[in-house]
């Protein structure tokens, strides 16, 4: 689940994502100041808007993503529930942004400039196609795991690249935002023996 808000583009308005379904299924019911996006095929819920959202959640600070905390999710629980809705928000608030170890490095079988990586994240061991040129087994990298939202807006998602799954992605420290970030292309590679595989790692 990812959540957003964007005061001046859209005005006082949150916009809460689960998941994505094809645009001719949408449809909306409308509770108060809730508009529910449902599959019309499937009946699941795909978001929320939550109109008027400065009502109930205190949004000064946000812009663009919102990081998820157990006290906005009761805040956004308590505003489905005053406005009639009877679900309820559980989503995963495991960091989505972690260290990894490469564990395994292989050719990718369908592409020459891609590598096939086993990258244990602590809890798993997830597959990921990697472009970098330095990537390699044994390092420590950072990991955007499936619903991280990159700080371009990008949203990370399951993946098939040229026939191969991919659980995840490598990040290099442009894509990460970092400060000084070399222009040249390649993975951030972690210094050795000062991380863990699954520990969270911030910018």
């Amino acid at each position: 689940m990812n959540v957003y808000y964007n005061q001046e583009g859209i005005g006082d308005t949150l916009l809460i994502y689960i998941k994505e379904i094809n645009l001719n299924n949408r449809m909306v019911e409308k509770s108060g100041d809730i508009a529910k996006i449902i599959d019309k095929e499937t009946k699941e819920i795909a978001g929320y808007n939550l109109f008027n959202a400065s009502k109930y959640v205190a949004v000064n600070d946000f812009k663009g993503p919102v990081n998820l905390t157990e006290d906005l999710i009761a805040e956004l629980n308590k505003a489905l529930n005053e406005n009639g809705v009877k679900e309820t928000l559980n989503p995963d608030l495991s960091p989505k942004f972690v260290v990894g170890h490469v564990t395994e490095k292989e050719k990718h079988p369908n592409a020459d400039k891609l590598s096939v990586c086993k990258v244990d994240v602590g809890t798993e061991v997830l597959q990921i196609v990697c472009g970098a040129p330095n990537v390699d087994s044994g390092q420590y990298v950072v990991v955007a795991k499936v619903g991280a939202v990159m700080p371009s807006g990008l949203v990370i998602k399951d993946a098939e690249l040229r026939g191969v799954a991919s659980s995840g992605m490598i990040c290099s420290a442009k894509e990460l935002d970092l400060p000084d970030a070399p222009a040249e292309k390649g993975i951030l590679v972690l210094e050795a023996g000062k991380y863990e595989a699954g520990q969270p790692f911030s910018s």
